[in-house]
């Protein structure tokens, strides 16, 4: 599949999407979300992809929106139904682990993107900056959804609305980011982390994945049935198989994703 605003590499398990619009800091068009999406869609279909790597051309990771495709007729509504949501929704069905590789400032939509991710490394000269105040509208893009749920209510709201650029230790301290890497050690670190996590089982990180946000609006019980449900699937897996003999063995477990 041929891109214009992306580029789809894969290496080994792992399937870097790396935002490609360097001179506007690879802001959002609606061709760029909808490549992110069948871009995510690819990498799950592959088998051998095992772990998925979002990350941003030249400075920055992602600036949000490119306003330059926003004026005083747009039906912001709209424009978050047909352009974002599509693309958010089919990162939170992809049951393989995606990393937020932020290589520079995410701002805005770009900062929700980074959110809606599963783990979030962060160069360490790199800026989290919520923008959307500054121009007179409400954070969007699953952001309100997904910052609270990492942070808390508290901390949410006070970055929500004051708009001040956080640093990666501030991120670090928060929780909000995995790993803090050094510009030296950056491309390094980032593909040691993919590697990483492409090792883990797959078929149990993706139940874990799947129920542990339900687990946040499901009652109790509910939740106790589903999880019953999700431990049947992994426990039918080849690396449970590998993981018991590996233990056995006291060994490392080398898990195939199956």
């Amino acid at each position: 599949m041929v891109f214009k605003t992306i580029v789809y590499e894969k290496n080994t398990h792992v399937a870097t999407i790396t935002l490609n619009r360097p001179t506007a800091y690879n802001a959002f068009t609606e061709q760029m979300n909808q490549e992110i999406g069948k871009a995510l869609k690819q990498a799950a279909k592959d088998d051998e992809v095992k772990c998925i790597v979002i990350t941003g051309s030249g400075k920055a990771f992602c600036s949000g929106q490119d306003l330059a495709g926003v004026d005083e007729n747009t039906n912001h509504a709209q424009f978050l139904r047909e352009r974002y949501h599509p693309m958010l929704k089919t990162l939170k069905e992809t049951l393989k682990p995606v990393i937020a590789a932020m290589n520079g400032t995410a701002a805005g939509a770009g900062m929700s993107l980074a959110f809606a991710c599963d783990f979030r490394v962060m160069k360490s000269t790199a800026k989290l900056v919520s923008a959307f105040m500054n121009i007179g509208l409400v954070p969007d893009s699953g952001f309100l959804y997904m910052l609270p749920r990492i942070v808390g209510y508290a901390k949410a709201l006070e970055i929500a609305t004051l708009g001040k650029p956080m640093n990666a230790e501030e991120a670090m301290g928060l929780g909000l980011v995995t790993k803090v890497v050094d510009e030296g050690e950056w491309d390094v670190e980032v593909e040691k982390f993919a590697l990483q996590i492409a090792s883990l089982p797959t078929k149990a990180f993706s139940q874990i994945k799947r129920y542990m946000l339900d687990s946040m609006h499901t009652n109790y019980e509910t939740f106790l049935e589903q999880e019953a449900f999700a431990q049947r699937i992994a426990g039918l897996s080849q690396d449970h198989q590998e993981g018991l003999q590996a233990f056995i063995e006291k060994r490392k477990p080398n898990f195939v994703g199956k």
